[in-house]
């Protein structure tokens, strides 16, 4: 039964072996059966390893991948081949399973033969396509297999930018987001986090663009045919599949460290150099706290507008929103988040995405660790108190405290991950390790064996359980971890179950300011004015905040407090965000127009998808919302499309 139960993705082919047994009586009794217990597809694991992908690493895993493509802002597509270098795990193996996502493959060879290789590319689900390739009979575990394919236009790895839509307005552009499962839309691979390969890549795009890459760049750009150039990039440290990212555009450079430049269309450099000038100082402490930096450079690439994540860790090169562009650094700990990534993640990296959490939990404890060696314990327990409030609002009002997806190992079969995505790994995941630091006796025992955990799993991707067994044998010998009760921890929905006894001094004053306003009496004077003006930006969110999470304020304090603290005209937008949301919770018609503007001016998800699942909370604008979504659906970049459209409730 084991060999059929694979097959239960194809019904077909489970009925045809049944029916080779002979036995009709069988049969009848089978599908009887079936009828009632016959599982649904769509809730399966695509492979024993990883339930999001086809691959059988196992079996066959990827050492190296070679990229040989042209860039065509035309018919906006890629097109080229990628080489694999292969190795059989499994020697009696004959095939390859990959991952792909409306790809066209013209063909498929041996490259050291040329050999025309045969392969079956079908089994559509929510997740892409499998793509079985015929491997060469060879004596040699290594094989090099030659995959020559066009992107579609649709790809959901790649947004396509005219130049109505850049800065600069004279020239394309176009980026990659390839997590959690989009690099299979951009190349035929092995997508899954739990196989690392290096990469190396060949990339043709018009002479007047820059190509960037998630690696080093190999030497200067070389003039090629019909006004383009070519340029090639050398990945030396092995990579997971969605860390492959791919720019192109009208960008420039400013040199912002030792090891570091920031890039981004001449409009926004400037003003990128500025907030981002303290890359180093965050590399100097990260790099105390979890060891050597092994990537070469730490760049940033300052993305249009349409890019949905406030960061995303590519080695060698992280994308950043320019929403974290304040003029005053404050959103600049986006860029610590980043940087602690090249070892939470990056180096060290989780199996698959139902451990998440070993990723995001790891990199904001980390990046809060930055922080607070930067600015300060205080700072540290701030960002955490504002998040915590992110973390209720996730669990308890938009999840649900009893979802699964709010466990710290959630189960994924039949669940993208991208439907899966909040800060439940990010905060849940770090208060986990908060009360680790808590329970085997501070920041001086836990920091050592976090540095020994990086060293240790360095270049792996690992599960939750590993992470547990290497902790509980470092603390043999401190009793207090006999109390950790790690079922619940990873695997029960809801609230973490440990709060940090966290630094309140920061955040005192907002709470006040937030009562104050609650408590006025609006015939009299409002005689708080200065007290905003002296708080840092992260506690101007934290006022507002407060203010979100109790009951609607009347519209005269809104109507005051906009102008008191122009918060109209704030560059910020992490502040300006929380004062919409604000007016929005009050039914204010004011805040509708900006509403509407902030989620379609820019496409970052924490600020999108909020303010539109807002809006179409207050039902007299719900259409409204709705109808500006489907108008601006075009300008944002799949996931964030995909994640607004469910947020609305619009079928496809």
């Amino acid at each position: 039964m084991a060999d059929l139960a694979m097959d239960y993705r194809d019904p077909l082919t489970y009925f045809g072996r049944l029916l080779t047994g002979g036995s009709a009586t069988f049969l009848l009794v089978v599908i009887s059966c079936l009828l009632n217990s016959y599982p649904d597809p769509s809730t399966m694991a695509l492979s024993p390893g990883d339930p999001n992908s086809y691959s059988r690493p196992d079996q066959v895993k990827t050492t190296h991948v070679h990229l040989h493509l042209e860039i065509d802002f035309e018919k906006k597509v890629l097109t080229g081949h990628a080489l694999l270098t292969l190795e059989k795990v499994d020697p009696q193996v004959d095939v390859v399973i990959l991952d792909a996502r409306k790809l066209d493959i013209h063909s498929v060879s041996d490259e050291a033969t040329g050999q025309v290789l045969e392969y079956e590319y079908g089994s559509p689900s929510g997740f892409g396509e499998k793509l079985e390739v015929k491997l060469p009979t060879s004596t040699s575990n290594e094989v090099k297999v030659k995959l020559s394919y066009t992107t579609s236009p649709q790809s959901s790895a790649l947004q396509w930018l005219n130049p109505a839509q850049t800065a600069g307005k004279k020239h394309p552009y176009v980026f990659s987001q390839c997590e959690a499962i989009h690099a299979r839309s951009m190349l035929p691979c092995q997508d899954t986090p739990s196989v690392k390969a290096t990469y190396s890549a060949t990339i043709t795009a018009p002479a007047d663009l820059t190509v960037l890459m998630s690696a080093i760049r190999d030497g200067e750009d070389q003039p090629g045919p019909d006004n383009k150039k070519v340029a090639k990039f050398t990945q030396k440290v092995p990579i997971q599949s969605y860390l492959i990212a791919i720019a192109a555009g009208a960008v420039e450079s400013r040199k912002i460290g030792p090891r570091s430049h920031v890039w981004s269309e001449a409009e926004f450099v400037e003003k990128a150099a500025f907030d981002f000038s303290e890359t180093e100082t965050m590399l100097t402490a990260a790099e105390e706290l979890c060891g050597p930096y092994v990537w070469g450079i730490y760049d940033i690439l300052v993305l249009p507008p349409s890019f949905p994540f406030g960061g995303m860790e590519n080695p060698c090169l992280t994308f950043a929103t320019p929403t974290l562009l304040s003029g005053d650094k404050s959103n600049a700990d986006v860029i610590a988040h980043e940087i602690a990534h090249s070892w939470t993640g990056n180096l060290v990296t989780n199996f698959n995405f139902e451990h998440f959490w070993l990723n995001e939990g790891f990199t904001v404890f980390t990046e809060r660790k930055i922080i607070g060696r930067m600015h300060g314990e205080p700072s540290r327990h701030f960002s955490a108190i504002l998040r915590w409030k992110d973390l209720q609002e996730t669990v308890n009002v938009n999840l649900g405290p009893n979802n699964p997806l709010t466990a710290l190992v959630p189960r994924l079969a039949g669940v993208d991950p991208d439907d899966a995505f909040s800060v439940v790994p990010y905060e849940k995941g770090s208060t986990f390790l908060w009360y680790l630091e808590d329970t085997v006796g501070g920041a001086v025992l836990f920091e050592p064996f976090l540095k020994s955990y990086y060293k240790k799993f360095a270049y792996q991707s690992i599960h939750s359980d590993t992470f547990k067994s290497y902790f509980l044998e470092y603390f043999a010998n401190v009793e207090s971890v006999k109390t950790i009760d790690w079922d619940t921890w990873f695997n029960k929905p809801g609230m973490p179950i440990y709060k940090p006894n966290f630094d309140e001094s920061l955040a005192q004053a907002c709470w006040e300011l937030a009562k104050k306003w609650q408590t006025w009496d609006i015939s009299t004077p409002a005689p708080f004015d200065k007290e905003f003006e002296s708080f840092s930006a992260t506690q101007k969110q934290e006022f507002l905040g407060t203010l979100l999470n109790d009951s609607p304020l009347d519209h005269t304090k809104l109507e005051k407090m906009g102008a008191m603290y122009s918060l109209d005209s704030c560059s910020n937008v992490e502040i300006v965000f929380r004062w919409i949301r604000l007016g929005i919770k009050a039914r204010w018609e004011p805040s509708v127009a900006e509403a509407l503007k902030l989620a379609t001016v820019q496409g970052r998800m924490k600020f999108v998808r909020p303010l539109f699942k807002d809006l179409y909370g207050w039902e007299e604008k719900r259409q409204q919302a709705i109808d500006t979504f489907k108008a601006h659906r075009g300008e944002m970049m799949y996931v964030c499309a995909e994640m607004v459209a469910k947020d609305l409730h619009i079928t496809p």
